[in-house]
């Protein structure tokens, strides 16, 4: 429908609910049950990657060649990126039909339960292949859920957010991915300064056990947070789609591609969590404690970084500042690996700093409002979460990519930055034919969308 349709039907819904009915915007709860939904899952779904730099490759994948086992570990990893499309496609569909906030409750219980039985898991020792194929499971599982919240989580803050302010508060979805990583990392610090035995028997299980207590937080929080205005809007004005994904592709499939293009830089994300971490303990022979302690730090500082850029954003554009983030993190990845080549963790420690908390998180904080903000509301749910966790794939798969390409001696991390470079390349491209949109009304957002239906209409 044309943006003029939309405001006067919204115009008579909202004095139809004159009598106090009408539902109304509310950015701060709903900024807080994002991030308290972002912490759980990105929490459950970090301490895999970790589990999977340490010890899955001795628990679950034994085999007289260690690299052959890292890699195995690393594509159980990424296995997860392969079900967040899935995720995200099922669950934006009900988010689309039913609504933001039951569908997100979903994805929370589903995280919760996969992660708890992942903690509970007999290894390769104990019962075979059994050990592999039920983590595998387990981590599939986790990939759906996570696939179908960043894109959920950002649809429900962005439609709960005034205008102007849109950016900032949608980057808590990714303050609480911070908060969840840095809580990830905090765990095992801790567990991996046990003894080898204690952390190789019961030590790893901790972690996953710990995860219900951020589970009934996050629940509890999300049960009394209100579905959201824009959505409630839509349903009034009848225009639920019976496939929103399919009308999403028929309308904005170009958006769809290129929120796709974007996501691949998330690799940047995957290659210094997960491949950095196992480079700097196993190769540039760091102690994991103190690399888990540098990685805590600088995620944690981005928390307070991505709500002050995706603030400024909301001013400057979110483009601008998107663009900087990728040129940023591409260079001060080169200098990160340079850092770990020295055995200075204090150098290291300012690399880091550079990187994920200086540079990182400018994207980080944006990409959540500058995705969703893509698409019309009808579809925004489906087609972001398509874009985005296709393009996630490509991110899930970064350590083992890394593993694979990885040479040897002192500078065979350059194939792994010039692999993270080419993915920076294609979302620098993406970004340049990428709509801006930090200044148009929500009414008027996924422009091509509203355009197909006015010439549907017209045309009937």
């Amino acid at each position: 429908m044309s943006a003029h349709h939309l405001t006067k039907t919204r115009n008579a819904s909202a004095s139809e609910h004159g009598s106090g009915t009408e539902p109304r915007k509310t950015p701060a709860k709903a900024a807080l049950a994002s991030f308290l939904g972002s912490t759980m899952e990105y929490y459950d779904f970090f301490i895999y990657g970790t589990a999977a730099a340490l010890v899955f490759p001795h628990l679950f994948f034994p085999t007289q060649n260690p690299a052959i086992g890292l890699v195995a570990a690393f594509a159980t990893f990424g296995v997860a990126y392969v079900a967040r499309p899935l995720g995200g496609i099922v669950m934006g569909h009900f988010g689309d039909k039913l609504g933001r906030k039951n569908v997100l409750l979903v994805t929370l219980m589903i995280m919760g339960i996969s992660s708890l039985g992942i903690g509970f898991l007999p290894t390769y020792q104990s019962v075979g292949i059994w050990a592999p194929v039920l983590l595998t499971l387990g981590r599939l599982l986790q990939g759906f859920s996570a696939g179908a919240e960043s894109a959920g989580a950002s649809t429900l803050t962005l439609e709960h957010s005034p205008e102007g302010r849109r950016g900032f508060f949608t980057s808590f979805v990714m303050t609480g991915y911070a908060a969840g990583m840095v809580l990830a990392t905090l765990v095992f610090v801790p567990v991996t300064a046990l003894p080898e035995e204690a952390l190789m028997s019961w030590g790893w299980r901790v972690p996953f056990w710990a995860s219900a207590v951020v589970l009934v937080i996050a629940y509890w929080v999300r049960t009394h947070l209100d579905e959201t205005p824009v959505f409630a809007e839509v349903q009034d004005e009848g225009e639920i789609k019976k496939v929103p994904l399919k009308q999403a592709l028929k309308y904005q499939s170009a958006d769809i591609g290129r929120i796709l293009g974007l996501s691949i830089f998330m690799v940047m994300q995957t290659i210094f969590t997960v491949f950095g971490l196992s480079y700097a303990t196993k190769t540039a022979g760091f102690e994991r404690p103190e690399i888990l302690t540098v990685n805590a730090v600088v995620i944690g500082l981005s928390m307070f970084a991505m709500p002050a850029l995706a603030k400024l954003s909301d001013k400057v554009g979110r483009k601008p500042l998107l663009m900087a983030s990728i040129l940023g993190v591409t260079v001060s990845l080169y200098f990160y690996f340079l850092m770990l080549s020295t055995g200075n963790i204090w150098l290291v420690f300012l690399a880091s700093l550079i990187n994920v908390t200086l540079c990182y998180s400018a994207f980080n904080g944006i990409w959540p409002a500058f995705f969703a903000e893509q698409f019309a509301a009808p579809v925004r749910y489906s087609g972001m979460a398509m874009g985005n966790q296709l393009g996630l794939v490509v991110a899930g798969f970064g350590p083992m990519i890394g593993g694979l390409l990885m040479g040897e001696g002192i500078h065979g991390w350059v194939p792994v930055a010039l692999f993270a470079t080419a993915c920076a390349a294609v979302a620098a491209v993406c970004l340049i034919f990428t709509r801006e949109t930090a200044h148009t009304p929500i009414e008027k957002l996924g422009e091509p969308y509203l355009r197909g239906i006015e010439r549907e209409r017209s045309a009937r």
